[in-house]
């Protein structure tokens, strides 16, 4: 099973891009791990919100695959303890999916389009935080599910 972390706009903060990479790299002790960085919109100060969201919704969703599970980083989407959420990676790992998609949408969230196309909602917290950091947190509780499927002591409860 493959994992692709699709996210829209470049990591612009070195220590953030820093982070991430090293946590990448520690991810590829235990899964396929890809982050697949989608080029920000130009010229959105012309574009109504609902009018970017249906664009970026454009670019995300050509980058799915039939098969792919499309997990969404929303929000309105349920939150999980870190080890809840190892459980629901293994599930998934175990399962016949071939490929699992996260995906961190644009400033305005996700198009009508992504949504139906969403096979689960994930929020990360009840708090907000920048698109940037979203995308070093949710590397580092990927990489902390792997060492709980594993056993390992990076995680203490």
């Amino acid at each position: 099973m493959k994992i692709n972390f699709l996210v829209l706009g470049k990591t612009t903060d070195k220590y953030l891009l820093k982070l991430i990479d090293e946590y990448q790299g520690r991810l590829a002790h235990y899964v396929s791990f890809s982050m697949q960085v989608i080029p920000e919109l130009k010229n959105t100060k012309h574009l109504s919100v609902a009018e970017q969201k249906e664009k970026e919704g454009e670019l995300i969703l050509k980058q799915i695959e039939n098969g792919d599970e499309l997990i969404l980083l929303d929000e309105k989407g349920k939150e999980f303890t870190s080890v809840a959420f190892s459980e629901q990676v293994e599930r998934k790992m175990l399962s016949s999916v071939k490929r699992i998609v996260f995906v961190v949408g644009g400033p305005y969230g996700f198009s009508d389009g992504v949504y139906k196309r969403a096979n689960q909602l994930i929020s990360l917290s009840k708090m907000t935080f920048s698109h940037q950091m979203v995308r070093l947190i949710f590397v580092e509780q990927l990489y902390r599910a792997m060492t709980i499927l594993k056993g390992e002591p990076y995680h203490h409860e």
